[in-house]
């Protein structure tokens, strides 16, 4: 399964598939799989605070400055930004709560973002928001057929 989720990650242009099945693929072939179950625990931690870490460069390299900053609080853009912000964080958190229940779901995500990248020219950003719309669909899905 690995070795098919590095060729679908390099065939779909994904480094980060690639590279991330490779690396689980290296520790499987060391005998480093006792490590599974650490990397499965924090490996998401991990992964969202160096995100989050690259996001905010800017503000530790002082290439935003408060005058930009204002303008979120004050126009029209900078408050569907804010909403946007905080409407992705909520679906992130539901797309958690997805993957926790049904961890089974994230060979679906990865093969659908694949199928992104290939057809629709995507980017992948990870599998959060992917689970965040899912979940979102999931329960269009269950409020449709309960009304229909």
């Amino acid at each position: 399964m690995l070795v098919l989720l590095i060729v679908v990650g390099l065939v779909g242009r994904s480094p980060i598939i690639a590279t991330a099945a490779s690396m689980l693929l290296v520790l499987k072939l060391t005998s480093l799989d006792r490590f599974f179950p650490t990397v499965e625990r924090r490996g998401m931690e991990l992964g969202l605070l160096f995100l989050t870490i690259s996001v905010l460069v800017p503000f530790a390299s002082e290439k935003v400055s408060w005058k930009e900053i204002i303008p979120l609080f004050t126009t029209l853009m900078g408050v569907l930004a804010l909403a946007g912000g905080a409407l992705a964080t909520y679906m992130n958190g539901k797309g958690l709560d997805l993957l926790k229940a049904e961890p089974h779901m994230i060979v679906g995500l990865v093969i659908g973002s694949i199928i992104g990248i290939v057809f629709l020219r995507g980017i992948p950003v990870g599998p959060l928001m992917a689970a965040g719309i899912t979940a979102l669909l999931i329960k269009l899905y269950e409020w449709m057929t309960r009304w229909l």
